[in-house]
């Protein structure tokens, strides 16, 4: 089994976990020597992601592998988005997951891949299901979730909340 340090690979994309150093560079805008950032990242999403990030580390200590990650072209190795949990599993097994992508980056099954890549991940590491929600207006995070293997479960006057469950081993 990979160790939460390993990245999700996907056939297009690697998830990096993010560690304590890379969350505060995503905070500050600074890229570390090795980074190529594609235009526009991170955006404010991504930064919301570094502080929830750094909260868990503080509040829970090491998410271990429900943490948060960048998302990485494997044909270049620029990072275009920010994907992840917000959290450990829940008392239920269960999940929350975000992701976001640079808008040059959007429109091309980018976002579908990487969900894909987190929910298969979730699965492999024991989570009983994944929750998610989007802005009633986001059709595109929407489709996105649905193509992924979300269902949605319901909506209220804000948002779409979509799920996915896997029984008991």
């Amino acid at each position: 089994m990979e160790e939460p340090s390993d990245p999700i690979p996907t056939p297009r994309l690697l998830l990096r976990p993010l560690d304590p150093a890379r969350a505060r560079r995503i905070l500050t805008g600074r890229p570390g020597p090795a980074a190529r950032w594609a235009p526009g990242y991170p955006d404010a999403g991504d930064r919301a992601g570094a502080e929830r990030f750094l909260r868990v580390l503080a509040e829970h200590g090491d998410p271990g592998p429900f943490g948060a990650y960048e998302i990485e072209l494997r044909a270049d190795g620029r990072t275009i988005g920010g994907a992840g949990f917000h959290g450990p599993l829940d008392a239920l097994g269960r999940v929350t997951v975000g992701y976001g992508l640079v808008p040059a980056a959007r429109g091309l099954g980018y976002a579908t891949e990487a969900l894909r890549g987190l929910l298969e991940h979730a699965r492999r590491h024991g989570a009983r299901g994944v929750d998610g929600d989007t802005d009633l207006a986001n059709t595109a995070s929407q489709r996105v979730m649905a193509a992924a293997g979300m269902r949605c479960v319901r909506r209220d006057a804000r948002l779409s909340y979509y799920e996915v469950t896997w029984p008991a081993p």
